[in-house]
């Protein structure tokens, strides 16, 4: 037991100094977009479960320097406690780690640009579900997916990782009928988590028509 806690400490605290490195080299980085806005690395619980990934920071995550802490980060607290969890268990973080001028959608070459960062920051963080916040990261990840259509399903990328599409929740302040689907696809995920382990020990399905250098998807949800 001691042996085990021990390694438990080392592997946290590896982890921690890792995302600690990854931080600073995107700091360094002069060439990166959006230079004139702060940096939004992330936060949360780096042996976490579930790591939701959204687009960019908007207006007051750029000011407070913290991901998701406007309006759709309130309703995204709601909704993590809704099914049993605190912010504290999750990773929040977003594919552009800074924010695009008058909070407008990310374009292709600033997702391009922040890419190799947000791949190291799942491979250090290993959560055993990614859950997208919106079209841009659920495109980041399969490329032809629909957000409506596929919010909720689970997918298995071609590296092994599992994904949930979810909506964002910023489309769910405007609607309700989407923020019911929201809540819907949340009311999941504690159940996605049990089916995950059983999961792991079956192939990826082949996705058709992947494209080099993108992200692929499995062509059928697998729960």
């Amino acid at each position: 037991m001691i042996c085990y806690l021990v390694l438990g400490i080392y592997i946290n605290m590896n982890k921690l100094e890792s995302l600690k490195k990854l931080e600073e080299e995107i700091k360094a980085n002069k060439s990166l977009p959006l230079r004139e806005s702060n940096l939004v690395f992330g936060e949360g619980n780096h042996d976490c479960e579930v790591m939701f990934i959204g687009e960019a920071p908007g207006f007051h995550e750029d000011k407070l320097v913290r991901p998701f802490v406007g309006r759709s980060g309130q309703l995204l607290d709601v909704l993590i406690k809704s099914v049993g969890w605190e912010r504290k268990d999750v990773y929040i973080t977003n594919i552009v780690k800074r924010r695009p001028p008058e909070n407008r959608d990310p374009l292709p070459e600033e997702i391009e640009s922040y890419k190799p960062y947000l791949a190291r920051q799942i491979e250090i963080i290993n959560p055993k579900v990614i859950a997208t916040l919106g079209r841009f990261s659920m495109n980041y990840f399969l490329p032809a997916a629909k957000i409506m259509r596929d919010q909720g399903k689970l997918f298995r990328l071609n590296s092994g990782k599992f994904l949930v599409p979810i909506i964002h929740p910023a489309a769910a302040l405007r609607s309700t009928s989407v923020l019911k689907a929201l809540e819907a696809s949340f009311k999941k995920l504690p159940s996605i988590l049990n089916k995950i382990e059983e999961l792991k020990s079956q192939p990826a399905i082949q996705p058709k028509n992947s494209v080099d250098d993108q992200p692929e998807e499995s062509q059928e949800s697998l729960f």
